[in-house]
């Protein structure tokens, strides 16, 4: 009677072993970066020619810390209630935004704007020098 071959196989215990390893030391070892809630906004300047305001249009200004409308500080909500009497939907609306205004500002200030179909809109920056 002739013997059964044994079929040689490797032993995968050590490899599996060293991957383990090697996951573990790279999880450790790696740096996670924190995930920022809102995006910087930094407007570029602009060679356009400057806009006169005339009193029938909306001035907005949005800075770091708050909101203004025709020059007088107001809270998010306040604005939206003074854009919810716009009765004139094709009104210019100026919106003057700072350089280190927080992305997400803007966006709820547009939202707003968007909300009241209020879409006669310019935006100020620097003029270049």
């Amino acid at each position: 009677m002739r013997k059964k071959r044994e079929t040689i196989a490797p032993d995968l215990t050590p490899l599996i072993d060293v991957v383990f390893i090697l996951l573990i030391f790279f999880i450790v070892s790696s740096v996670f970066k924190k995930e920022e809630l809102a995006l910087i906004l930094d407007l570029p300047s602009s060679e356009a020619q400057e806009v006169e305001i005339e009193p029938k249009q909306i001035s907005l200004e949005i800075s770091k810390d708050e909101f203004a409308i025709y020059g007088k500080v107001v809270t998010l909500e306040e604005l939206d209630n003074h854009l919810a009497k716009v009765t004139n939907k094709d009104k210019n609306i100026i919106v003057r935004i700072d350089k280190n205004v927080v992305y997400e500002k803007v966006v709820k200030v547009l939202d707003s704007l968007q909300k009241y179909s209020l879409n006669n809109l310019s935006l100020v920056t620097n003029k270049e020098k």
